[in-house]
């Protein structure tokens, strides 16, 4: 068994396909009004509207029912600072934990991700 898709319910489908795709960085695949995908080497990251509010999370709220997206980068400093420059609110900058360099960003709709990359040499 595999995961097939993650998908990140969005209360603005062309703020967050904008997102994803001019911001982060994914290569879009497919979009409808009810549906997005963007290329990855591994699970589809889809996003699907939803007409309920976004939920009230303080960052790093990792409560039951959350949920983390995880991305992966060569250069994650490149990432930090290109995303930064696009006003992308930073939670924790690039640190070392866990044998890798990991950072947490806020998208839209309050949702946190985590960007890894390699170690530090």
């Amino acid at each position: 068994m595999k995961i097939q898709y993650a998908m990140v319910m969005v209360s603005d489908m062309e703020q967050a396909t904008a997102f994803y795709r001019d911001v982060i960085g994914f290569t879009l695949k497919f979009q409808t009004p009810g549906w997005t995908e963007f290329e990855n080497e591994g699970a589809t990251l889809a996003l699907h509207p939803t007409a309920s509010p976004a939920l009230e999370r303080a960052a790093g709220d990792d409560s039951a029912g959350a949920v983390r997206l995880g991305f992966s980068v060569r250069d994650l400093d490149e990432f930090h600072e290109r995303v930064l420059s696009k006003g992308v609110r930073c939670i924790q900058p690039p640190t070392e934990q866990f044998g890798v360099r990991l950072a947490r960003y806020e998208g839209p709709d309050n949702l946190v991700f985590s960007v890894g990359g390699p170690p530090s040499s």
